[in-house]
């Protein structure tokens, strides 16, 4: 979590000893807050950065709780920008030897070996996150190994124990019928006999493990609903053989609706598949393949590529699109200056509003003008 999530877990209330504070490029406020929330760990991205904790850390007269993302070269089988535990990308240190100025150390070990010379930094063990979205036990199995093997010849080289070894999140959902994701029971389920049967071949005594699933829990706790709006029907031409050579011409129906890329920028982002249901009525007519697309100034601005809707849906019907609580929201943005909606919660019958939708005075009232300038 970062600034903002930290101020939203300290309004409410939770213990920081629970927290922990992510990113790769944490500034010095954001480490100094961590310390006054008395956060349960900072997880360190960089030797740059463990360089600042321990400085600010040692001017507070404070230990910091840290522990290691490391870069483990697993290539998370999901799209390359949700991918982030292979070489190239910006986040962890590389488990790769020889990565930095200290001849024949990799930047994870030089961490360790730095983060272990600190007075004021307690190593409580390493992290790792491989990517989001991720259906099959493989990846994270085969990052735990690298980490474990990491984890024993550290404690075996610098004479430490390494407590704690948290493998990340990434457990996907489903987003549309065709998607078949892992139960994350059963992930666990793999990913413990994993750590079981490495530690056993290491000699080690098992570390406290700890994952972090986000999508899995609050994924498919929330729709969204739209409301239709202007409807019409393109000709395509498609090829149906793999050199173009014979095309094939049917008819594409856009469907509009109030909102869009300002509030789920995962499809233009990620290429990301939905679904979507007429939700505000039922209907016996004929379904009829459906391109739902915002009210953006986009080509790209999709927010379900193909669904069959039926043929009779029509101006001020309201659709619901399932699987948008990771992560829309938050993701949302004022693009073409359209308000964001609110969020309502919905209980055993009962329905409460949670964040109120924002208004054209909310859009207005930052705008300082520029008449006096």
């Amino acid at each position: 979590m970062l600034w903002g999530e930290l101020a939203v877990a300290a309004r409410a209330g939770i213990d920081g000893a629970n927290l922990g504070l992510h990113g790769n490029n944490k500034s010095d406020a954001e480490i100094n807050r961590a310390l006054d929330m008395k956060l349960g760990r900072i997880v360190v991205d960089s030797l740059d950065e463990l360089e600042r904790v321990a400085k600010i850390a040692s001017g507070r007269g404070e230990t910091a709780k840290v522990m290691l993302r490391l870069t483990p070269g697993v290539h998370a089988h999901t799209h390359e920008f949700i991918a982030t535990a292979h070489e190239d990308q910006k986040f962890g240190l590389s488990m790769a030897g020889d990565t930095t100025e200290s001849a024949g150390l990799s930047a994870a070990e030089e961490a360790v070996a730095a983060a272990t010379s600190y007075s004021n930094v307690e190593l409580l063990g390493l992290h790792c996150h491989i990517g989001s979205q991720i259906f099959e036990p493989d990846g994270f199995a085969l990052a735990a190994e690298k980490l474990l093997g990491f984890l024993a010849a550290m404690q075996a080289k610098y004479s430490i124990v390494l407590p704690e070894l948290d493998l990340g999140g990434g457990y996907g959902i489903a987003y549309t019928p065709v998607d078949t994701p892992r139960p994350p029971a059963e992930i666990a389920q793999a990913m413990a006999a994993v750590v079981r049967s490495k530690c056993a071949e290491l000699g080690i005594a098992s570390p406290r493990i700890s994952i972090e699933p986000g999508r899995a829990i609050v994924g498919t706790s929330t729709f969204t609903l739209y409301e239709v709006g202007t409807l019409k029907t393109v000709r395509v031409d498609a090829p149906v053989d793999a050199g173009g050579n014979q095309n094939v011409t049917f008819p594409r129906r856009y469907v509009s609706v109030d909102g869009g890329m300002s509030d789920n920028a995962r499809p233009v982002l990620y290429d990301a598949d939905y679904s979507a249901i007429l939700a505000s009525r039922t209907s016996d007519a004929a379904a009829q393949l459906s391109r739902v697309v915002g009210k953006h100034c986009e080509s790209g601005d999709i927010v379900v590529r193909d669904v069959y809707l039926p043929e009779d849906v029509a101006a001020g019907d309201l659709l619901a699109v399932p699987g948008t609580g990771a992560y829309c929201w938050a993701l949302s943005s004022n693009y073409n200056y359209l308000a964001r909606p609110g969020v309502v919660a919905v209980r055993n019958g009962s329905a409460r509003l949670i964040v109120r939708g924002e208004t054209e005075e909310d859009l207005l009232n930052r705008d300082m003008g520029v008449a006096n300038v």
